[in-house]
């Protein structure tokens, strides 16, 4: 089987029921040299709990059901969501 396609397995049966739960998500921005790197999105991005969820959650899954990870590297910025959340918020379009 394709890494790629191992790590996307291992992502949607582990890790992705994990975050979606929390109202988040995972994305995939690229895979080389065994570095593994993401973000993450929705209600987790930008989460005080997002190195937490990088050790706990995406690295020990991937790293033991993976050997071809060796590490995973979270990217870190304000999603989309944020920016939209923030830009209503100052806008008084919350209730």
């Amino acid at each position: 089987m394709e890494v790629m396609n191992k790590i996307y397995k291992v992502i949607d049966t582990s890790v992705r029921p994990y975050l979606q739960g929390h109202g988040g998500d995972i994305q995939v921005l690229d895979f080389t040299d065994g570095i593994l790197r993401f973000k993450l999105t929705g209600m987790c991005s930008n989460c005080p709990s997002s190195l937490f969820t990088t050790e706990d959650i995406v690295k020990k899954e991937l790293t033991e059901q993976v050997e071809e990870v060796k590490e995973v590297r979270l990217e870190a910025g304000v999603s989309d969501e944020m920016i939209d959340f923030a830009k209503r918020l100052l806008r008084h379009e919350l209730g």
